[in-house]
Order: C-alpha cells, then sequence, then structure tokens
C-alpha cells in the first residue's frame, strides 16, 4: 500500500478519480440525465458532493495515524482544493440556474433565507484556506499560524452541516444529514481526543517541607 501511495502516478489516479463525479454530472447536463428539474438536480448533487469531500479531508490525518500510513498526508492538499472546486460549482449553479445571475437579488436571497446565509459564509471562510493551500503561503504565514488558519476547517464542516440540515429540515427529511453529523462528530471528536493525549502531564509539587 506504502508503494502504491508514493508513486508517482498515485496523484494522477486521484486527481482523475475526484473529477468523476463532475464528469457524470456534465454528461448527465449533455444527455438531459438529471431528471426533471436538472437545475435542482445540478444544485444539490454538487452540495452534497463538496460535503463528502469535506468529510474526506478531515478524515486524511485520522486514517494516516490510525493506519501508519504517513504516504496519505501527500493527498490531503488536492482533496482540499477539490472541496473548494465543488463548492464553487454548487454556488455557480446557485447563482446561474437559481438566480440568473441577478447579483441585486443574489445577496437579497442570502440575507433572506438563513440556510443560504450559512452556507455562503462556510464559502467565505473556505475561501482563505483554499488560498493558502500552497507552500509559499505556508513560508509567508509561518508553520503556526497556517495551522490556526487552517483549523477553521471544523467551523467550516459545522456550517456545511448546518446549511445541509435547513434544506433538508423543508422536506423533514434527515436521515442524510445524520450521517454526515455522525461522521463529522467521530472525526472532530477523534481530534479532540488526540489533542488531550498529547498534552503533558501536569508536574506533582514537590513536597521540600523537613520531616519531622
Amino acid at each position: 500500500m506504502k508503494k502504491l501511495l508514493l508513486h508517482p502516478a498515485a496523484k494522477l489516479v486521484v486527481f482523475i478519480t475526484c473529477l468523476l463525479p463532475f464528469a457524470w454530472l456534465f454528461y448527465g447536463v449533455l444527455t438531459n440525465q438529471l431528471g426533471a428539474n436538472p437545475a435542482e438536480a445540478l444544485i444539490r448533487a454538487t452540495g452534497d458532493w463538496t460535503l463528502r469531500f469535506l468529510c474526506i479531508v478531515l478524515a486524511v490525518t485520522p486514517l494516516r495515524v490510525i493506519s501508519h500510513t504517513p504516504a496519505l498526508a501527500r493527498f490531503r492538499r488536492m482533496l482540499g482544493l477539490f472541496v473548494y472546486f465543488y463548492v464553487l460549482l454548487h454556488l455557480l449553479s446557485y447563482s446561474w440556474f437559481d438566480m440568473g445571475f441577478d447579483l441585486a437579488d443574489i445577496v437579497k436571497d442570502i440575507i433572506k433565507r438563513p440556510f443560504i446565509l450559512v452556507g455562503f459564509s462556510a464559502f467565505l471562510l473556505l475561501t482563505p484556506l483554499a488560498a493558502t493551500s500552497f507552500n509559499a503561503a505556508i513560508r509567508k504565514l509561518g508553520a503556526k499560524r497556517w495551522q490556526m488558519l487552517h483549523k477553521l476547517v471544523y467551523l467550516i464542516a459545522g456550517l456545511g452541516l448546518l446549511h445541509f440540515f435547513w434544506m433538508r429540515s423543508g422536506k423533514n427529511n434527515f436521515a442524510e444529514v445524520f450521517v454526515y453529523a455522525g461522521i463529522i462528530a467521530a472525526l472532530l471528536g477523534w481530534r479532540i481526543w488526540q489533542s488531550w493525549g498529547r498534552r503533558p502531564p501536569r508536574a506533582v509539587p514537590q513536597n521540600t517541607a523537613t520531616p519531622q
């Protein structure tokens, strides 16, 4: 497995695999196979894939540590950028098919509907993470500040989940919401457990009194 992950072609394979959902949606548009409401299908599918890739990105470090496979870390940046790629497609689909690229109407809709405001907030927070996913940005920010910035991914995941929950609440369909919530909670819980386990033990004060 380690040899496969370190193979020069491994990144290309992961890249092509990550593009498959986009290729399927593009093919569906060209062949009119997205159902009776293709605009809604595109908006929902790109949103779903954004959340799925977000879960995959959050799972990279736990899988790397638990499986003792450090080579997995080399795919995390690419996977993170695919999160941004699919959220851009999601936003573009909404702006185009729902709002006709009318900026004034888009702003009013974002302000008026809380679930869109939450989703747009997640997009805004994700933008600096995508913009700093390069070595030059890491060097400029410094490793510590870069790591602090990229911890926003958990807040972004929470906002994305809330956006999904509010969207599904209209139809009272929460099955998928609970699945994603369980995955994100488990991954966040693992992080908290790891951080707690790394804390140095508190020093036991020494009794310096002279025994009587």
